[in-house]
């Protein structure tokens, strides 16, 4: 048996999924990315007429991605200490890496999850960054 999650602080789901999913004592969040909630301004990030980006602030959406994986797990019952394994989307490696780790380290300076990077050529929305997350509830929640 499982139970469905939608946060009403996260940015709208872009496609037919809740924001998390739990599963035993389990939190599987779906994709989240920087997006502020009902709109569809993306922290740094300055689109032409056509909406590609002519450029972006890897540091504002790391910020803004966190506060929406915080939001989606405060409101699904857990909490950022929580997270046990994390998989981050970075559209630029090169250019991103160094500030994204950077603000991890700070974000989880005690206990951090196991995590994986890695490079996409592009995410649904003109996004940087996106988390997929897995959380675990203590026992007795």
């Amino acid at each position: 048996m499982s139970q469905s999650f939608d946060s009403l602080k996260a940015p709208e789901p872009v496609g037919a999924y809740p924001h998390a999913r739990r599963v035993g004592n389990l939190l599987f969040l779906s994709g989240v990315g920087p997006r502020k909630r009902a709109s569809k301004e993306i922290p740094g990030v300055i689109l032409d007429e056509d909406g590609r980006i002519v450029s972006y602030d890897i540091e504002a959406q790391c910020h803004s991605v966190f506060a929406n994986v915080k939001a989606v797990l405060e409101e699904a019952g857990a909490s950022w200490e929580n997270l046990v394994d994390v998989t981050v989307y970075l559209t630029n490696m090169k250019d991103d890496f160094k500030i994204y780790n950077r603000l991890w380290a700070e974000y989880f300076s005690k206990n951090p999850p196991c995590r994986t990077t890695v490079e996409i050529n592009c995410l649904p929305t003109p996004i940087a960054i996106e988390l997929k997350c897995i959380a675990v509830f203590n026992e007795g929640k």
